[in-house]
């Protein structure tokens, strides 16, 4: 087991990592930047260093500062936990080769993954289902006009290194395609130096829901039920829940199959997430596969009482895992809390929290890094919280969060609390009717 771990990240999910590593007798390493210098993941850190400025380019995301930070501490593997160098193959290819375990999958793993038109040909070799689309890149718009006009109209252009929505257009009718096939590839070359642009069928009032996996150094795999992450807004999710109200057991059991043979395929070590498109037919799709711990892992602890992070530091220091496939024994549902002004279409809400009060009780839980006299800093992802809330039934669960909703004061900022508090009260969310496009049709009260 290792001795020390350098976290390489900030905020809810860096403290996350900390925890579990001090019940595992396990020393950690905080990194930060000077924006950070007063965040609890430092001050909770057996060490910490400080490795630049506030921007992400000069600190999270600089390789050369966190591998020195991890020498001078003598580290002997690095957490990336989510977002910045998480998915960063060559960052994994730098721990290895300074003989510092990377806490996820190999290189070769990110890559295979990491780009959606190599993804999709891998999951076709396996037989996972996969949204009919085009066969690789997009060389012209005459190109995508045909191909469109195959398959039928509407149709979704991606950016092949894309994700949260970047060089992504949605194309109804044919008279669109030419100025959505610009606008995406430029959109696309600009977010990730890339323009590289692919097609698929758009499936219409579909479900986001995905399978928590995870595979070990010898072979295993295993899958640790669904999460419903249909709750979004402009492609970032809401609100996460598991199980999901739109699953059946026939679903879970297929989509699970799935899910394993997406991750074996790559012969896929550590926890990771399948995610899948379902049509309102219960037609499941492979979207893509984030090959790291996700935001709303914590609703997936709470159904089956398994700790996803301690589970992905043992597979990292070659533990086998039991192999074993999960089904969830209790309802849980996730709200992020973000700072950000619900009523002002959703604009970010830095500074300073002067009031702070978290809610508590039976089934609820609390992931957070603030608290009274904290500043949010603007240069970082909005997300300050998540609130989970966990019962026998989804009824309770939602019971449960409201009434925790309630008990959640922060003032200083703007919080997306409003929102939450409406959302659990509406009869539709309520009756487990609604896709990715429900928050569409939502206004705030």
């Amino acid at each position: 087991m290792f001795k020390k771990i350098l976290i390489a990240n900030r905020g809810e999910i860096a403290l996350r990592v900390i925890r579990t590593c001090r019940e595992m007798g396990i020393q950690t390493v905080a990194v930060y930047s000077t924006a950070d210098a007063d965040s609890l993941h430092v001050r909770f850190a057996d060490e910490a260093v400080c490795i630049g400025k506030p921007q992400s380019s000069d600190s999270y995301l600089n390789i050369p500062r966190i591998m020195a930070a991890a020498e001078i501490t003598n580290a002997d593997a690095i957490h990336p936990g989510y977002g910045f160098l998480a998915e960063n193959a060559e960052f994994a290819d730098i721990c290895a080769r300074y003989n510092i375990k990377f806490i996820g999958p190999t290189s070769e793993m990110m890559r295979l993954m990491g780009d959606k038109i190599t993804a999709k040909d891998t999951m076709i070799k396996a037989g996972v289902p996969v949204i009919p689309g085009s066969e690789g890149l997009l060389d012209n718009v005459d190109e995508a006009k045909l191909l469109a006009a195959e398959m039928g109209y509407p149709v979704l252009l991606k950016a092949t290194a894309g994700g949260g929505g970047k060089g992504m257009r949605l194309v109804w009718k044919a008279d669109e395609m030419e100025k959505a096939f610009e606008s995406a590839k430029t959109e696309a070359g600009a977010a990730f130096g890339n323009d590289g642009i692919y097609m698929e069928k758009f499936v219409e009032e579909p479900r986001h829901i995905e399978i928590q996996v995870a595979g070990d150094q010898y072979g295993n795999v295993c899958h640790l039920s669904e999460r419903d992450c249909s709750i979004q807004r402009r492609h970032q999710k809401l609100v996460e829940e598991s199980p999901s109200p739109f699953m059946t057991p026939e679903l879970r059991a297929a989509m699970g199959e799935a899910a394993i043979k997406a991750a074996s395929a790559i012969n896929y070590e550590s926890v990771g997430t399948i995610e899948f498109l379902v049509d309102k037919h219960r037609n499941f799709y492979f979207m893509e596969m984030n090959t790291r711990i996700q935001v709303e892992h914590c609703v997936t602890e709470e159904v089956i009482n398994y700790d996803l992070i301690k589970e992905q530091i043992k597979i990292a220091a070659g533990i086998k895992i039991s192999g074993k496939n999960y089904e969830p024994t209790m309802h849980a549902i996730e709200c992020r809390i973000n700072a950000e002004d619900p009523y002002n279409d959703f604009r970010p809400s830095p500074g300073k929290i002067t009031v702070l009060h978290t809610p508590g009780g039976h089934g609820v839980r609390v992931d957070s890094h603030i608290y009274a006299g904290y500043t949010i800093p603007p240069y970082y992802d909005s997300m300050i919280g998540k609130l989970i809330a966990v019962a026998q039934t989804r009824e309770e669960a939602i019971d449960t969060m409201e009434r925790a909703l309630s008990e959640y004061v922060i003032e200083g900022v703007k919080t997306t609390i409003p929102f939450h508090m409406q959302l659990m009260r509406d009869e539709r969310f309520r009756s487990g009717d609604f896709n990715t496009k429900f928050i569409e049709g939502f206004t705030l009260e």
